[in-house]
C-alpha cells in the first residue's frame, strides 16, 4: 500500500483516491518566460515518477499541468503576489516581442526539454490567459463571503478571514511580519493580504475587462481556477517544488477552501530543492544549468534522470559533474547488461506479461515496497542493480538460460515503467535464412505472386521477425 509524506500533516499517510481507482494530480508547471533549469526538471520528474507508479499499481490517472503566462510577478517570494514586473512582459519588452510570441517558444522549448527526459505529458496543459473568465467568477465568490474586498480597481484576499492560513507552510498570520521587503499596497488592509485581481496601468500590454478593472489575475488565483475547473474542488494530490509551499501554495489553499467550503487538496507532495555543488543555484554564480548544458557536457538526458531517481525527491540533490559520471556509469551498466539478456534470448524471448520464477518475484516484491514506501527511488534503483549483480554472476558461470534472461528482462520491464529509462535500440544481426526468405518475397510480390509472399511471410514470422513492406523494398525487425 502506497504511503505519501504529505507536507499539510508534516507525515507519511496511507494514500487513498477520492475515488476508487483514479487519481487526479495537479502539477504547478512552468512560468513559460525562460527555459526551465534541471531544478525544475526534478521537481517534474517527481511528479512523473509519482504518476508512473500509481498506473503501475492500476489506477486511472489525470494529470494536469498548467502553463503560466501572465501575471507571475518577478518578486514571487513576496506573499501578497503585487510586486515586481510581469515576468513574461519583462521578457517581451527585452526581446521585442509579443507576450504570446514568448510564451509560445518557451511552452515549446518546456514540451521538448520534458520529452528529453521522457517524462510523461500530462493529459492537460491548460494556460492561464485562456482561464480569466474562471478565476473572475472565483474572485466573484470570495467578495460575495467576505474573503476579500476591492479598492480602487485591485482586489485583495483577506488572509484574516481564514482562520487556518499557514496550516501548509507553517507561517501563521502571528509569526509573519512586515519585513524591509514587504512594500505595503496602500490599497490593503493587511500587509500579507495577497492579490486576486491588480488594475493595468493604460500602457499594459496583458490586460483583460472585470467588473472591478481593466487588468490582470494575481498569480496564486490561477492555479486554484485551473485545478478546479479541470479535476474538481477536491484534488487527491498536488505537487510541485518546495519553494511553492510559501507563499503560492498557502494562497492557493486560502482562496480555494473560502471559495468551495471544501478541503482543496488531501496530499500535498513538494521536491526539496537542488543544489550545485552544495549550493543554491544562481546565475550570478555560474553554476545555473539548463538541459543544453548538460547535453553540451556530452551527457545524455537520461543520465540526468537516472540522477533524479538516484535521490529521494524529499532530499537536496547535490548536483556536480562528477555525479552525472557516475550516473552515466550506472545507466551504461544498465544498457549492457540489456544487452547481454537480449544475446542470450534471441528469438526465444516471448515477453512474458509475469515472471514465474520466485528468483525473479522476490526483486519486483521488493521493488513495489521501496516504492509504497514514499516512492524511495533510491531503493527500488539499488534492485535493479542487485538484480544485475545477480543475473551477471550467472552469465559468467554460464548458468542463465534463455528463459531464465526473458524473465530477468520482464522483471526489469516492469520496473522500468516507474523508473522511465530509455536505452537506444541496438540494430541485431540479421539471419541469412531471413534476408533469403525476405529477398524470396520481395520477388514474389514484385511478380504479383501474392500467395507465395503471404507464405513467406509467415515463414519469416516464425523464425521471430517482421516484415515491413516498402517501395521495392523491405525492412527487418525482430517480432518482441
Amino acid at each position: 500500500m502506497l504511503k505519501l509524506y504529505n507536507t499539510l500533516t508534516k507525515q507519511k499517510e496511507e494514500f487513498k483516491p477520492i475515488h476508487k481507482g483514479k487519481v487526479s494530480i495537479y502539477t504547478c508547471g512552468p512560468t513559460v518566460y525562460d527555459y526551465i533549469h534541471i531544478g525544475n526538471l526534478r521537481s517534474f520528474t517527481t511528479a512523473d515518477v509519482l504518476r508512473r507508479y500509481l498506473e503501475y499499481s492500476g489506477y486511472e490517472v489525470r494529470h494536469i499541468k498548467n502553463i503560466t503566462d501572465v501575471g507571475h510577478l518577478t518578486a514571487d517570494d513576496i506573499a501578497q503576489a503585487d510586486t515586481g514586473e510581469d515576468k513574461i512582459l519583462k521578457k517581451a519588452l527585452a526581446e521585442k516581442k509579443t507576450p504570446e510570441e514568448i510564451a509560445k517558444f518557451y511552452t515549446e522549448a518546456f514540451h521538448r526539454d520534458e520529452d528529453a527526459v521522457n517524462i510523461l505529458r500530462a493529459h492537460f496543459f491548460p494556460k492561464a490567459t485562456a482561464h480569466i473568465p474562471q478565476m473572475i467568477k472565483i474572485i466573484k465568490t470570495l467578495i460575495e463571503k467576505g474573503n476579500a474586498y476591492e479598492k480602487n480597481g485591485n482586489v485583495f484576499f483577506d488572509v484574516t478571514s481564514f482562520k487556518d492560513y499557514g496550516k501548509l507552510s507553517g507561517n501563521t498570520l502571528e509569526q509573519l511580519k512586515v519585513g524591509a521587503r514587504l512594500e505595503e499596497h496602500p490599497d490593503k488592509k493587511h500587509p500579507w493580504d495577497f492579490a486576486l485581481w491588480l488594475k493595468a496601468d493604460p500602457k499594459h500590454i496583458l490586460q483583460w475587462d472585470s467588473p472591478w478593472s481593466r487588468g490582470y489575475p494575481g498569480w496564486h488565483i490561477e492555479c486554484s481556477a485551473m485545478a478546479t475547473e479541470y479535476l474538481g474542488d477536491t484534488l487527491d494530490i498536488h505537487t510541485g517544488g518546495e519553494d511553492n509551499i510559501f507563499p503560492h501554495h498557502e494562497a492557493e489553499i486560502a482562496q480555494s477552501e473560502c471559495a468551495t467550503d471544501k478541503k482543496f487538496v488531501n496530499f500535498w507532495v513538494h521536491t526539496r530543492h537542488l543544489l550545485v555543488e552544495g549550493e543554491k543555484m544562481s546565475k550570478s554564480k555560474g553554476n545555473f544549468y539548463i538541459l543544453k548544458d548538460i547535453k553540451e557536457k556530452g551527457f545524455d538526458p537520461m543520465h540526468l534522470r537516472l540522477l533524479y531517481l538516484s535521490s529521494h525527491y524529499r532530499k537536496n540533490l547535490d548536483f556536480s559533474w562528477k555525479a552525472m559520471d557516475q550516473a552515466k556509469a550506472n545507466y551504461e551498466r544498465i544498457a549492457e547488461w540489456i544487452g547481454k539478456l537480449k544475446n542470450i534470448v534471441g528469438d526465444a524471448y516471448t515477453r512474458p506479461e509475469s515472471t514465474a520464477r520466485v528468483a525473479y518475484m522476490q526483486p519486483l516484491q521488493i521493488f513495489e515496497s521501496a516504492m509504497d514506501d514514499d516512492l524511495n527511488t533510491p531503493l527500488a534503483l539499488s534492485i535493479l542493480y542487485t538484480l544485475i549483480t545477480d543475473t551477471n554472476k550467472k552469465l559468467s558461470k554460464n548458468k542463465l538460460d534463455s528463459n531464465g534472461a526473458s524473465e530477468a528482462f520482464a522483471t526489469f520491464e516492469k520496473m522500468n515503467k516507474v523508473f522511465g529509462l530509455k536505452f537506444p535500440e541496438k540494430e541485431t544481426e540479421i539471419l541469412e535464412e531471413v534476408k533469403k526468405l525476405a529477398d524470396e518475397r520481395l520477388e514474389s510480390r514484385k511478380s504479383k505472386d501474392f500467395q507465395k509472399s503471404d507464405k513467406l511471410r509467415k515463414e519469416i514470422e516464425k523464425l521471430g521477425y517482421v516484415v515491413e513492406d516498402m517501395d521495392n523494398s523491405y525492412k527487418l525487425k525482430r517480432s518482441l
